[in-house]
């Protein structure tokens, strides 16, 4: 797929033959408009005066370049642009060309034309033009597939000359199934349940049944609350308990469970607190406003102000949206259509509200009307923000009214104002509204690209919480318009639009979802396509912090899948602990039940992460996290054979074997259906008899020399690769 900035390079390349041989004059509007926008207007546009010129009218244009005589000089001679990163600083030849056929011509300029510099998008930055600002419209889906997701995917296989891996077998596709829904590994009944099911339905059979489980909303949950950058206490030095933001965790588990439509799950989360019959519930949701950093501390709390709305705006629009408002923060996007007045519009929707040093920087119990960690604001007419020149506090520039993004052209209104009787501005509530407008060209493709990111283990546009000119260009754009356009829109069958449960099963009954991780010509595909880019297999992957510890705890039989409630504390050993300033204080170990539930109820504790969490990857908890860092390293294979959490379910896996089985055979057989699923190869019978065999007599001076040999075996198959990876 050639790419719209490969493109434009490709027309400038044709244009500097043709007019260098003199073929005809530069039109404007197609050449001479997008390199003055390209080269010039990011110092010389009508805010920032580089030398007094303005080159976005023809006034400014004729009268700072000598119509364009000097600027053809300056550019000739590489005296301007002043520095050009990455490259030489004299423009290249077919630039000057472009530029000098039209000066030579007599530089003519359409009358009233005015140049703006995210007019249309080049090849060092986007305009407004950008393939992810343009409107969402439903593809022709190719004849190629009974499933729409596999015509898109065998369309561009086609083209490659590739073909889809085969069909992957029940158990692999059960293990996938219950790992991707749940987090949690299927006991052997389930599996043998299923395997055995002939039923032409049983794999929707399977998919409803999972995501009718509470263990659903207990394991999506965690994607979320990692965009939101949740954790439960404030960060910095004193690191404070949020006092009951763990109802916020628990909201978003119901909301999941309970498949809320995304508007209103938008909706909630920005303005649970403005929404018509607003509730408690609704107001917790609002905690996602406040689930960031708080320092009580600062250098200058006037400056932490401006430092708390930056969390605020780049949290909403990264997790929302995939775009990078906050770098407009101290000027316009270097690399997006997002202006400087952008960022401080969108940030007026939270600086109406109690961003101060009260409260943990929020509304107190009587503003919210509930005592609980929630958002509101101070009044229904706040002070205007203004926009700050360089984002300095001290440097105080226009007062912005508030409002969208400028670049969703097509939604770009006015606010309405609150009514006479209103208690807050409903600027946030708006916001929602205006975030799951059916015509807004971002929430739909962001959503449903995060969803087919933790389905297959990469999303179709590989950089989820950035849609804008740094995004990896998504693999298949026409399935991901298609996707969008399905989640907006309600189903032939009554199934209501923007819900989440129908979309995951969508996707996981096509073809493309089922293959096998290992193709049949591996070796040739993988050099061609390393990435997969193009899914000719399923992507293998390892189990994430949360899910490791809970297939651990579910395959011993400790898990307790108790829900909701305050979370509890794990256990910490005394070197992770160091430093703490109240050691006792800070971290009271929950009793041994309760640390044997759910990774998503753990106690998250920005300045003290369990050790055996962030050993695999656990996300940034101090902003939005959008697809965490999957490492192999050596001190995973340490803490999983080193850990004292590692340990105790294997011991505890043993007692388990040793309740249920009778005899070696029986113990080995039994432990490889609970750890894999299967049963032991007869190589794998043999190698584990002779492990038990060898640790008995290394045990022989112990009393419980038989146990301390079968927790030996049963730690060997928690550390391997077929328990920590999915195919």
């Amino acid at each position: 797929m050639v790419y719209l900035r490969q493109m434009i390079m490709i027309c400038y390349a044709l244009a500097f033959v043709a007019y260098s041989n003199g073929e005809s004059v530069p039109e404007f509007n197609r050449d001479i408009a997008p390199l003055i926008a390209k080269r010039c207007l990011e110092c010389h546009n009508e805010r920032d005066l580089k030398g007094d010129v303005n080159l976005t009218a023809e006034v400014g244009f004729a009268k700072g370049t000598d119509n364009g005589r000097l600027a053809l000089d300056l550019v000739t001679k590489g005296e301007m642009p002043p520095k050009l990163k990455g490259r030489s600083q004299k423009l290249p030849d077919s630039e000057i060309a472009l530029l000098k056929a039209w000066v030579d011509s007599g530089a003519a300029w359409p009358s009233g034309r005015v140049l703006d510099i995210y007019e249309a998008t080049t090849d060092v930055r986007a305009g407004r033009d950008w393939w992810s600002l343009q409107p969402v419209k439903r593809p022709t889906v190719p004849r190629l597939a009974k499933h729409p997701v596999d015509a898109f995917i065998l369309n561009k296989l086609m083209r490659e000359s590739m073909e889809p891996a085969p069909h992957a077998d029940r158990r692999t596709l059960a293990r996938r199934a219950y790992f991707d829904l749940t987090g949690l590994p299927p006991t052997p009944d389930q599996l043998q349940q299923f395997i055995g099911d002939s039923s032409p339905d049983a794999w929707p059979k399977l998919i409803d049944k999972l995501l009718a489980s509470p263990r659903y909303g207990e394991r999506w949950s965690r994607y979320w609350l990692d965009l939101v950058r949740f954790a439960e206490t404030d960060g910095y030095e004193r690191d404070k308990l949020k006092q009951n933001i763990w109802r916020y965790r628990d909201w978003v588990i119901n909301a999941l469970n309970d498949d809320m439509p995304y508007t209103r799950f938008v909706a909630e989360q920005l303005a649970g607190d403005e929404i018509p019959n607003r509730t408690e519930q609704s107001v917790i949701a609002t905690g996602m406003i406040r689930a960031g950093t708080w320092n009580d501390e600062p250098n200058d709390p006037a400056d932490y102000l401006y430092t708390r709305l930056e969390d605020m705006v780049h949290t909403t629009t990264s997790a929302f949206l995939g775009l990078t408002v906050k770098c407009a923060r101290c000027h316009d996007h270097k690399f997006d259509p997002i202006l400087q007045s952008d960022y401080y519009r969108i940030a007026s929707f939270f600086w109406a509200g109690h961003i101060g040093q009260g409260n943990q920087g929020g509304p107190t119990e009587k503003d919210l009307g509930f005592d609980v960690y929630g958002w509101t604001d101070k009044s229904a007419n706040p002070t205007p923000i203004r926009l700050l020149i360089n984002g300095e506090r001290h440097k105080p520039g226009p007062k912005i009214a508030p409002g969208f993004l400028s670049a969703v052209t097509n939604l770009n209104k006015p606010l309405a104002a609150p009514s006479a009787n209103s208690k807050t501005t409903h600027r946030r509530l708006q916001f929602a509204k205006w975030i799951t407008d059916a015509r807004n060209p971002l929430a739909a493709r962001v959503l449903v690209n995060r969803l087919w990111q933790h389905h297959f283990g990469q999303a179709l546009i590989r950089t989820p919480n950035n849609f804008g000119f740094k995004s990896d260009p998504p693999t298949h754009p026409k399935l991901l318009d298609w996707l969008a356009a399905e989640f907006m829109e309600p189903t032939t069958d009554g199934g209501a639009p923007w819900t989440l449960k129908r979309l995951h099963k969508l996707i996981m009954l096509s073809e493309t979802y089922q293959q096998q991780s290992v193709h049949p010509k591996e070796a040739e595909y993988a050099q061609r396509d390393s990435l997969n880019r193009n899914l000719w297999k399923f992507n293998r992957h390892r189990l994430n912090s949360e899910s490791l510890r809970d297939a651990m705890l579910a395959v011993s039989g400790q898990l307790n899948l108790k829900m909701g409630g305050p979370s509890f504390y794990p256990k910490m050993s005394s070197e992770a602990l160091e430093g703490l300033s109240r050691k006792a204080g800070d971290w009271k170990e929950s009793p041994t039940d309760e640390r044997s539930r759910r990774s998503v109820y753990m106690m998250t504790k920005r300045s003290r992460l369990l050790p055996l969490m962030t050993a695999f990857d656990f996300s940034d908890t101090t902003a939005s996290c959008g697809k965490r860092e999957v490492t192999t390293v050596a001190p995973q294979a340490l803490a999983l054979l080193n850990n004292y959490f590692a340990h105790s379910q294997s011991e505890a896996l043993a007692k388990r074997l040793a309740r249920q089985t009778r005899n070696t055979d029986e113990h080995i057989e039994r432990a490889w259906q609970l750890a894999y699923g299967r049963s032991p190869t007869v190589s794998e019978l043999g190698q584990a008899a002779a492990h038990l065999r060898a640790q008995r007599v290394h045990f022989e001076n112990k009393e419980n020399a038989d146990h301390l040999a079968l927790a030996s075996l049963c730690h060997v198959l928690l550390n391997s690769n077929e328990f920590i990876y999915v195919d």
